[in-house]
């Protein structure tokens, strides 16, 4: 049923709102405060990532634009940019970090029983991937990515119970995604999911060390020899269940095991 009230109200009423009040007093976040409090903060904050605004200067001309509906949205009132970064620069950033990891937890119990099957159902299951994300060289030149172009790279690991990002690493665009499998503490018998770009043996063994397991796609000329071949339903889409060996070189002296090929 359709409450007659804006999406984003809606959405905002999921938030632990005696939470945040315990957090804003812990760290003294509305002190000395007449008119644009924390909550305030938060909500413009809120609303400006849901709708993918790009500067201060946007988020003032939205908000401007929308004026009659703020109220019923619960903004009280539109704000200047100046009064956004005023308040973006000196409120301590902890209060937000106490609530994003309050938002994490609180999801970490809704997804706990997700259902991934029998044979994952106490399985910790991560996916690794990268983003990158393009700057003006002008602005950004200690960046380096390619000639008069600039950029970094968000690594990210993300918990599949919940899609919550348990790591996050930024580099310079020039970074290789397997180099990020040094920085990762691996997990005892967690599954981590990953594309083509963190093919590395050497690093990929490390994680069989740790007694953790990984998926990938292996490249399309990657040389190995079969050593059992498993009876499978081809009609589930599965064309084959092999162990296998790496015969190459520097694969087979990097991951000396046998592996899994599906």
């Amino acid at each position: 049923m359709y409450s007659g009230r804006p999406v984003f109200a809606q959405i905002m009423d999921f938030s632990p709102l005696r939470q945040f009040y315990t957090c804003v007093k812990r760290y003294q976040g509305n002190s000395r405060i007449k008119a644009f409090s924390c909550l305030d903060q938060f909500r413009v904050m809120a609303f400006a990532q849901l709708t993918y605004r790009e500067s201060l200067r946007d988020i003032e001309s939205c908000l401007r634009a929308m004026e009659p509906k703020l109220y019923h949205m619960g903004i009280r009132h539109c704000v200047g940019r100046s009064t956004l970064a005023k308040a973006n620069e000196i409120r301590d950033w902890r209060i937000f970090v106490d609530l994003s990891n309050l938002q994490t937890n609180r999801a970490c119990r809704l997804y706990a029983d997700e259902d991934f099957g029998k044979e994952l159902e106490n399985a910790t299951l991560y996916a690794l991937d990268s983003s990158t994300i393009d700057l003006c060289w002008s602005i950004f030149p200690w960046a380096k990515f390619r000639k008069q172009k600039a950029a970094i790279k968000l690594h990210t690991l993300m918990n599949l119970r919940g899609n919550i990002p348990t790591f996050i690493h930024i580099s310079d665009g020039k970074l290789h995604d397997a180099n990020v499998l040094d920085l990762l503490v691996l997990e005892a018998g967690a599954f981590y999911i990953m594309d083509r770009g963190y093919l590395d043996f050497k690093r990929l063994y490390t994680i069989h060390q740790a007694r953790s397991f990984f998926i990938t796609r292996a490249r399309s000329n990657q040389k190995f020899r079969r050593r059992y071949s498993k009876p499978v339903d081809k009609d589930t889409g599965i064309q084959c269940d092999q162990t296998i060996v790496l015969t190459s070189f520097y694969p087979s002296k990097n991951y000396p095991e046998p592996l899994r090929r599906i």
